[in-house]
């Protein structure tokens, strides 16, 4: 499956934005979906998910109550819903997909095949 990221942009502090990760190949719906992002010069982190056959999403404590994630199977589409963003969520997002994840790995980078080419966030202060 291929991952086209896409939604990012300059904000100001408590403004919003919509990623949106398309995906082509086999259905999404086979396969467990994440965001993850990178400030620059730090990891790569974990940001929200949801596993295969799973529209529950899960999310980091930073993202609880201000990001929300759903997924739109028939167009093969996940989403990033961003609200009251801060500039500490300046960083690149990037989705990523496998249909192997368990529970466990969920939020390791490691576990995910297929990546997205990221897109940038900014958020000034």
């Amino acid at each position: 499956v291929q991952l086209q990221a896409s939604g990012g942009g300059l904000v100001q502090a408590g403004g919003s934005l919509r990623l949106s990760c398309v995906a082509s190949g086999n259905p999404f719906s086979r396969y467990s979906v994440v965001w993850f992002r990178q400030a620059p010069g730090q990891e790569r982190v974990f940001v929200a998910g949801m596993k295969a056959y799973n529209s529950n999403p899960n999310y980091a404590e930073f993202a609880k109550g201000r990001f929300t994630m759903s997924r739109q199977n028939a167009k093969n589409t996940v989403y990033l819903q961003m609200d009251s963003l801060r500039p500490e969520d300046t960083a690149v997002y990037y989705c990523a997909s496998d249909p192997s994840v368990i529970t466990s790995n969920l939020r390791s980078p490691s576990a995910y095949a297929h990546w997205g080419q990221g897109t940038l966030v900014t958020v000034s202060s």
